[in-house]
């Protein structure tokens, strides 16, 4: 089954709404709540001189790569973005997950509060899948071509 060009734009489109909301979502909580981010970043293993500058470029690199995904001419770049943020991030918990820091981190900065690091690193997976996926199909989308189902 091959998916045609206005199917590849549906779908991309549908990754794009879903990524946007996981990103604005995340970015707008942090900006509203400041003062928790700051000490959840607090409790990560993170070098101290890294939380004030994280507190800031986290939730507003959210916010670009949420306006990146918004318009067609934007969209892979958006893709790319939240493709590497998302890889940032699961890297982070893959990290804690093999015990390669001194102390486990609270997962207190989870998008669900209560979810812990493994189930957070599927949730990670998950939607980096989407950003690859997407960039996939934008991929095929601007070389004309048909992209078969048994592609993805």
């Amino acid at each position: 089954m091959n998916f045609s060009i206005f199917t590849t734009k549906r779908i991309t489109f549908i990754l794009a709404a879903v990524l946007i909301i996981l990103f604005f979502y995340t970015a707008a909580s942090k900006l509203v709540n400041t003062e928790e981010f700051h000490r959840q970043l607090a409790n990560q293993t993170l070098p101290v001189w890294s939380i004030s500058w994280l507190l800031w470029l986290i939730p507003i690199t959210e916010l670009v790569v949420s306006l990146l995904l918004i318009t067609e001419k934007t969209r892979r770049v958006g893709f790319y973005g939240s493709a590497i943020l998302m890889l940032l991030f699961t890297g982070y918990i893959g990290l804690v997950l093999l015990n390669v820091f001194d102390r486990v981190p609270c997962s207190c900065s989870s998008v669900i509060r209560h979810m812990g690091f493994p189930a957070h690193f599927l949730f990670n997976l998950f939607f980096l899948t989407l950003s690859i996926v997407g960039i996939y199909l934008l991929h095929h989308q601007r070389k004309g071509g048909y992209v078969a189902a048994s592609d993805l």
